[in-house]
This record gives structure tokens, C-alpha cells and sequence, in this order.
């Protein structure tokens, strides 16, 4: 067994076209075969706004897959330390054997959960997008408009966060990085209104986005949502849309922000939801028009970690890394 560090990962694998058509492949798989995919084992520790998550998926085919531990402990921010964590182990398909360990502290999960992002976006959003916006001022938030910025051609993005030092340092950090100019805006009503493409990257509990604030053309990835506490998005806005993505419908009922609709009765067993997958193996088609509004529920995939694990496990190896352990 060998295991890799979080230095050897971020070495080694980039949020690239590379990246994001691996994970694409990991979507299209839940159409195309039998993929093995439990539902998400996650364990609260409320006093300290925390979760834990594991998620795994076998996906035919391939020798080895991926078991998942997430963290996401929210006051960590307070303490100076990053609220998301985690670990990959890579079993061997054949023998349950543990290949490798990737000691990432949740980069992996922010790299894929990114790239899921851009692939919402790339069948989702228009064409031609001018203006951006993202709701939150985190890691993720970041990791989305890089990966963003891979698919659209943007510029401008604005940005609304609680914390305006937060939010300036984010301006600061984006229009580097990006080479885009970035507003820090006050409300994040002032950030839907006037973009194209909006991300949500945050833990909220409240929902954040109202139906009023859609405009024709606008297409919305939610990603925060991924628990049942969780709400970005007020419920009115899933009867407001002209089309509703997803990752795993069955996943986002239970997790996502279609919990929330399903539990008010916005969303149906009639309404009609789009998988990822659907999409990109050609099953179903994404937008149709640049004046359709349209949202995507991304709740975070065990085949998104399997494919991305397997993706790293072959880069790594051509390399002169990673530390061997012998039993």
C-alpha cells in the first residue's frame, strides 16, 4: 500500500479539461453500467457545526475503487483552519485490499466538486456568459470560478459573502488568478439579478435565492446543499424554472435542494428532473434556448470520487512519489 501526501496530490493533479471530462466520465457511467453506488453515510457533531461523510462507488470496469471520508466542520474558519477535510483509500476491485491512501485534507473532493460544477455549467448555461456571480466566499467558492472560468469565456463576476474582509480578499485573490474584474456585492439579491451564471457554495440552513430574483437566460448551480438542514434556495424557485438538473435524483431528494421542494410539494414524481449523466451520454438534452432559466442540484457523488481516485492512483504512478507501506 502506498500512501500519498496532500503536497504529492496538489502536484499532481490540476482543476483542468482533463480533470473535468474524468469526472464527466464518472457521470455518464451511472447511465451506461451497473455502477454500485450506497446511499451517503454521514455522521453530525452539532456542537461544533460539524459532518462527516463517506461516500464510495464501484464503477465495472475498472481494478480498483474508492472509499471517501469527508469533513466539513464549520466554525473551524474561527480557529484558523479549513472547515473541509478528508482521506481516499483506494481498494483493489479484486481482493478488498487497500492500493493506496491519499492523505488529501478534502483537495480531491474540492477539485471534483469543482469539476461538477463546470460540467453543470458547460450544458446548462448559456453559450456566451458575460457576467458571473457566486454566493459564498470559501474555498469551494474559489475552486467553482476557476472551474468556471475553464467552460465560459467570463468577465465579470461578482460575489456576495457575510464577511466583506472575506469577500474583499476573495475580490483580491480572483481578479489575480481569473484575470476578470470581481464586485463584492451587498446583497446577493444584486448578484442574481445581474448574472448569468450563479454558484452557491455555502452551508446555509435558510434559503438564500427567491423566485423573484430570476431572469430569462439565468442558469444556477446549487452545490451547498448537500444534508437535510441545508437550504440555498427558497423551494418557489424549482416552480419558477424551465428546467431542473441534477447529479442523482434520488440523492438530491433525500439530501439536496429537491428535498426541500419534494417536502412542500413543488417537485412531484411527475416533475420532470435531468440527470448529469443523462445529458452527457447524449440521453437527454441540456439547454435548449438562451432565454430558459435553468437550475442544477449538485449533492457530491461517491462515482465523482472513484473516478477522480483512479485518475490521481494513475498519474501518481508514473512518479517517484508516495511513501510504501508493508504489512
Amino acid at each position: 500500500m502506498i500512501i500519498y501526501t496532500e503536497k504529492e496530490l496538489k502536484e499532481t493533479i490540476h482543476l483542468n479539461q482533463q480533470i473535468i471530462k474524468v469526472i464527466e466520465g464518472g457521470f455518464t457511467s451511472l447511465v451506461t453500467k451497473k455502477v454500485q453506488m450506497p446511499p451517503i453515510m454521514r455522521i453530525d457533531v452539532p456542537e461544533f457545526q460539524g459532518e462527516v461523510d463517506i461516500k464510495s462507488a464501484y464503477i465495472p470496469g475498472y481494478d480498483q475503487f474508492a472509499i471517501k471520508l469527508s469533513s466539513g466542520f464549520f466554525l473551524n474558519p474561527e480557529r484558523g483552519l479549513p472547515s473541509g477535510n478528508g482521506m481516499m483509500i483506494l481498494l483493489s476491485t479484486e481482493t478488498g485490499i487497500p492500493d493506496a491512501i491519499f492523505l488529501d485534507n478534502g483537495y480531491l473532493t474540492d477539485v471534483r466538486t469543482a469539476a461538477a460544477g463546470a460540467i453543470s455549467a458547460k450544458y446548462f448555461a448559456k453559450e456566451e456568459v458575460k457576467t458571473a456571480g457566486v454566493i459564498g466566499v470559501g474555498s469551494q467558492a474559489r475552486f467553482q470560478m476557476k472551474a468556471l472560468k475553464q467552460v465560459r469565456s467570463i468577465r465579470k463576476l461578482l460575489v456576495y459573502g457575510r464577511n466583506e474582509n472575506k469577500a474583499n480578499l476573495f475580490k483580491q485573490e480572483m481578479e489575480k488568478s481569473l484575470g476578470v474584474e470581481v464586485k463584492v456585492c451587498s446583497t446577493a439579491e444584486e448578484v442574481v439579478k445581474n448574472s448569468e451564471v450563479v454558484v452557491t457554495t455555502t452551508p446555509a440552513e435558510k434559503p438564500i435565492i427567491q423566485k423573484e430574483w430570476l431572469h430569462p437566460g439565468l442558469h444556477i448551480t446549487a452545490m451547498g446543499s448537500d444534508a437535510e438542514y441545508k437550504q440555498e434556495i427558497d423551494s418557489k424557485v424549482f416552480s419558477s424554472v424551465d428546467r431542473i438538473f441534477c447529479d442523482v435524483r434520488s440523492q438530491c431528494v433525500r439530501l439536496g435542494e429537491l428535498h426541500h421542494a419534494v417536502d412542500q410539494g413543488v417537485i412531484t414524481d411527475q416533475t420532470e428532473v435531468t440527470e448529469l449523466g443523462q445529458v452527457i451520454s447524449g440521453k437527454y438534452q441540456g439547454r435548449q434556448s438562451n432565454e430558459e432559466i435553468t437550475i442544477c442540484d449538485l449533492t457530491g457523488t461517491g462515482v465523482q470520487d472513484t473516478a477522480i481516485a483512479l485518475a490521481a492512483y494513475q498519474e501518481l504512478q508514473s512518479k517517484a512519489v508516495g511513501k510504501e507501506i508493508k504489512n
